[in-house]
């Protein structure tokens, strides 16, 4: 993913570009249309003209001055009610869900439509004039017919805002829009590198002395441009490898990458000067974790919320179930991956630059460790994390896989018989835990309800 495509996915989460590119197209049209009116003047044909305001200067302006007024307001209670959403959705779900609010393109939309409808009702507005005793009349029939359309379809658009609104707070809307966005960052990330593909990923080790390449900023990696490291990589004759990935919170002037010369003895001080500037400048760190290159942060998101389900003061594992759900269905899509490092080669098929990549036991353990922490206690949430070990195991025949399955198996199971249940409840969870070793063993088992 290069940087413009960072930019971009930026952007879709911020609220202002789509009204600003709005409030500048209203201000064109605003200028235009009435300068197409009085061109076009007593020339419009009689069956367009039927169609078109037909009132004096006066109504015009009432017309105009209604749209603009009542919008304005409109939008001051869009703007209220975007606001008190977020609000809830950081207070209720999890502050790192607020990026996907913020990137709901129906609220961008919404807000484009009301502003952009404003602006062009007052800009129209300054062109209507009075019949007085050294100026026509002039009404721009087809600009304010526009006005009254662009009001009208404000109006509809508030409705269905919110309804949209209303579906949108709802916590299975949220998982499913997380859901699908982590889906896409897994393509986009994983690409084509399927785990079948029979490439082995083995990264280099050390042939000489090794040098620390430092951060020069702090903030969350959002993103790695792998070429221009492999550039400074050839071009030095070294081997680079990084130490933290996308979503790793980076600290200025620590280390956070390794690199040694690829043919034996050391780096020289200019070559160490050129892989520190080429690694700065392939860094991109931010304030906030992105999903731009980062997979591990849409699972975040879901048991963040799975978590504070489970907290005292909210007490509601059922979504807690449902979100453990959803990262089920992640997990499983992930397996197909060639998950861990990515290795960049020279032209003789040599390894010189290895970008971290989370691999599938840490996805795993991001996944079960909390609501294993807060919800062993709860049959149906202990439940359903044997379940997601047993629709994991099934999905996946990687041997490294199935290892991380059997060690969070274990880990559960312990988790399990720390804490009192009744007859029914011990002997379903103990029946859910043989179907997990099943699994591991290929079989799909059948359990009881």
């Amino acid at each position: 993913m290069n940087r413009w495509s960072v930019l971009v996915d930026n952007l879709r989460s911020q609220l202002w570009p789509l009204p600003a590119l709005a409030l500048l197209l209203a201000l064109l049209l605003g200028v235009g249309l009435p300068r197409f009116d009085a061109a076009m003047n007593d020339s419009m044909p009689p069956g367009l003209t039927a169609w078109l305001f037909s009132g004096g200067p006066e109504a015009a302006r009432t017309v105009l001055s209604a749209v603009a007024s009542s919008l304005i307001t409109v939008t001051s209670l869009t703007f209220s009610l975007t606001v008190v959403t977020l609000q809830l959705a950081s207070s209720q779900y999890s502050p790192r869900v607020l990026r996907t609010f913020a990137a709901d393109p129906f609220v961008h939309v919404t807000l484009s439509l009301l502003l952009g409808t404003f602006v062009y009702s007052l800009t129209v507005l300054r062109t209507v004039r009075a019949s007085l005793d050294d100026q026509d009349a002039f009404v721009p029939q087809v600009s304010v017919t526009v006005g009254f359309v662009l009001g009208v379809a404000s109006v509809g658009m508030l409705v269905g805002f919110l309804a949209h609104l209303a579906r949108q707070i709802r916590v299975e809307s949220i998982l499913r829009q997380v859901h699908a966005d982590t889906e896409a960052t897994m393509r986009h990330v994983y690409g084509d590198e399927r785990d079948n593909d029979g490439i082995p990923q083995v990264p280099p080790t050390p042939g000489g002395r090794t040098v620390s390449l430092c951060a020069g900023s702090s903030g969350f990696l959002t993103a790695v441009e792998g070429q221009p490291l492999l550039g400074a990589a050839l071009e030095t004759g070294a081997v680079v490898v990084l130490a933290d990935h996308p979503g790793d919170f980076l600290i200025a002037g620590t280390p956070v990458a390794v690199a040694w010369a690829a043919e034996g003895g050391e780096l020289d001080e200019s070559a160490v000067t050129r892989l520190v500037d080429a690694l700065n400048g392939a860094l991109r760190t931010d304030s906030e974790r992105t999903a731009a290159q980062d997979p591990e942060f849409g699972l975040r998101q879901i048991i963040d919320i799975a978590v504070r389900a489970l907290s005292p003061g909210v007490n509601d594992p059922t979504t807690a179930v449902h979100a453990l759900s959803h990262a089920a269905a992640l997990l499983c899509e992930a397996a197909h991956y060639r998950l861990g490092s990515r290795l960049l080669h020279d032209d003789a098929g040599r390894v010189r630059v290895v970008l971290p990549r989370p691999d599938f036991a840490a996805m795993l353990d991001l996944v079960l460790t909390q609501p294993r922490r807060y919800g062993s206690d709860d049959p149906y949430v202990l439940a359903r994390m044997f379940t997601l070990l047993r629709e994991v195991a099934w999905t996946t025949r990687s041997p490294e896989h199935h290892r991380a399955v059997s060690g969070q198996l274990a880990r559960l199971t312990d988790a399990m018989h720390r804490h009192s249940f009744d007859e029914r409840e011990r002997a379903r969870l103990q029946e859910l835990e043989q179907s997990v070793r099943q699994a591991l063993a290929g079989h799909w088992p059948v359990t009881s309800a």
